[in-house]
């Protein structure tokens, strides 16, 4: 979220016409298509869209600023005298949980990762045998909550409990821990 996202068309032969769909998961899809002979490039998307071209590269698509609504197909369809070729490409958008860890009226340590997409994955150590709660949002957005849970001792003694306990949330869009007493 928030990042440009550039998706290529490939070149081959002389360019005539090369027109960009998009078939996003929230709202219509729209179209913006570039004619060579005029060097002309007419659309309807929104202004986060737009071609580029630079030389000696392949015509780009750039999504500026992307956010979850631009998720979707996006296809690419180049003419040239060679023939006309189709590229398509699936736009998913990563949203970073945010991450955090307090305390609960009991005292029990509590991790959160607040909006992510996709659901972000909590781990405890020392390992707890808590489950996560997951609660989606309308924007596609999930938050992971965890309670720390200590394992039963078993009738053992206690020197190996300790009174610290580190959350750690897994994300394609990066990794977080903390410790908290």
């Amino acid at each position: 979220v928030g990042d440009s996202s550039v998706l290529t068309c490939p070149l081959k032969g002389s360019m005539t016409m090369l027109t960009w769909i998009t078939s996003p998961k929230a709202g219509g899809p729209c179209s913006l298509v570039y004619r060579a002979d005029r060097n002309v490039t007419e659309g309807n998307c929104s202004d986060n869209i737009n071609l580029t071209f630079r030389p000696g590269l392949a015509p780009a698509l750039e999504i500026r600023q992307a956010g979850i609504a631009q998720e979707g197909n996006f296809t690419c369809e180049m003419a040239s005298v060679e023939g006309v070729f189709h590229t398509t490409y699936h736009l998913t958008v990563l949203a970073p949980p945010r991450p955090s860890l307090y305390c609960d009226e009991q005292g029990s340590p509590v991790c959160e990762a607040a909006a992510g997409k996709p659901p972000a994955q909590l781990s405890w150590v020392p390992e707890s045998s808590s489950t996560a709660e997951e609660k989606g949002h309308d924007n596609g957005t999930v938050t992971v909550l965890s309670r720390f849970t200590a394992g039963s001792t078993g009738g053992t003694n206690m020197t190996n409990v300790t009174n610290v306990t580190t959350c750690m949330v897994f994300h394609p869009a990066g990794n977080w821990s903390q410790s908290i007493a």
